[in-house]
């Protein structure tokens, strides 16, 4: 079985839990190649966490899940060192955040110190205590959920915190025959009981490797750096897209070429990921706001209006 095959059969077992969400499944897995963190972002309720769940299920990851709350404080994540009196020494008794696969759940319901906690680990793999820099398990990834800011109790993540994601997802609700479909599922037992890892890390880490040959023509990298200049220039943007943010947009494009069964990144690949990478990264200014206009809506604005660079090829 190839590598193409694997990623589709991890992305099946998540669909057999999540009905009528093939793309956000699909997106997950990219930025699990592309070795990036997702922002679940929507109302309670829409599967979430469940999301999350499965995929961690469907690779055989080490999963942990952090619950946050007001008053949830940066030692809940990362760990604290105790002293023993029988030893007569400090030990370290890890935080949540020492697993592969890490659930965020209602990160925007703590503190921005908390919140903030994670920002080490999510940029460099590695988490500092008491002086001391320790690894994170690899692979490492963050899906954190979080409520709209519009919900009670809410604290808005902070640029820097934002700008660690590679993808911004919104879930949306199913279909009328999608939901029937939940129902019929869960009727007797939970659909998250039943799905079975389809790939080991082994196997997981061995794609990454591979996904990271994929090419990317210099043609194509000038029209990320394009768009990403765009956001930068537009009347309506207050705060554009950084050199992180473009390199974000290539790796998640060579990991979908990758997915997609392609051997390198098209202008396709890069239109189509541009407005799950760009839209966190993007503060509009105050009057565009008032005109109801979403980053979503601008970055798609955008797309459309830069030059493609080549001819633009059909995504496989």
């Amino acid at each position: 079985m190839d590598e193409q095959q694997k990623l589709l059969r991890v992305i099946e077992n998540i669909e057999q839990v999540m009905i009528g969400k093939r793309e956000v499944a699909e997106l997950s897995v990219t930025a699990l190649l592309a070795g990036g963190h997702v922002l679940l972002e929507d109302v309670p309720g829409v599967g979430k966490t469940m999301m999350v769940r499965a995929l961690a299920k469907s690779v055989g990851a080490d999963f942990k899940r952090i619950q946050f709350t007001p008053d949830l404080l940066p030692s809940d994540v990362v760990g604290v060192s105790i002293y023993n009196p029988k030893e007569m020494e400090f030990e370290f008794r890890p935080g949540p955040v020492m697993g592969n696969i890490v659930l965020a759940d209602e990160i925007n319901r703590t503190s921005p110190k908390t919140q903030s906690a994670l920002l080490e680990g999510m940029e460099e793999a590695s988490v500092t205590i008491d002086g001391r820099t320790l690894p994170l398990p690899d692979p490492f990834f963050v899906m954190a959920t979080q409520n709209p800011i519009e919900y009670e109790g809410t604290y808005p993540l902070p640029e820097a915190q934002l700008d660690r994601f590679l993808f911004r997802i919104k879930m949306g609700y199913p279909s009328r025959e999608e939901e029937l479909e939940v129902l019929r599922r869960a009727e007797n037992q939970a659909p998250i009981e039943r799905i079975e890892p389809v790939i080991t890390l082994g196997e997981l880490q061995e794609i990454r490797k591979r996904a990271e040959g994929v090419t990317i023509d210099d043609t194509v990298k000038g029209y990320i750096v394009d768009l990403s200049e765009q956001t930068r220039n537009s009347p309506d943007v207050r705060l554009g897209v950084s050199p992180r943010g473009s390199i974000a947009l290539m790796k998640a494009a060579r990991s979908l070429a990758f997915l997609r069964g392609s051997d390198y990144v098209t202008p396709d690949h890069v239109q189509y990921l541009a407005p799950f990478v760009f839209s966190h990264r993007i503060i509009l200014r105050p009057e565009t706001r008032y005109e109801g206009i979403t980053t979503e809506e601008l970055v798609e604005r955008i797309v459309i209006k830069t030059k493609v660079p080549v001819k633009r090829a059909g995504i496989r």
